[in-house]
């Protein structure tokens, strides 16, 4: 049996991954690959940036993940790097 991916808004089944902004597709990998932190993903897709923003923010986060002591691990820190991007 497969195992079944976690769904989330940025990737509901009814669009093909391949076919969502690529900001979309990050976070829909992300929260694939650690669900336990789709609270965070939310929070940074959420916050008032620019898609540019948004992008530099997940990919800080994203990083951050492998890294106990990057501050990025905190979407707060993420997202305030980000603003005015």
């Amino acid at each position: 049996m497969a195992k079944k991916q976690p769904v989330s808004k940025w990737s509901d089944g009814t669009t093909p991954l391949e076919d969502l902004p690529e900001v979309q597709q990050l976070a829909h990998q992300i929260v694939t690959e650690r669900g336990d932190v789709i609270s965070s993903v939310t929070r940074i897709m959420d916050a008032e940036l620019s898609d540019e923003g948004r992008m530099q923010a997940l990919n800080a986060f994203h990083a951050a993940l492998s890294d106990l002591d990057d501050p990025n691990r905190d979407p707060r820190v993420s997202i305030a790097a980000a603003e005015g991007v």
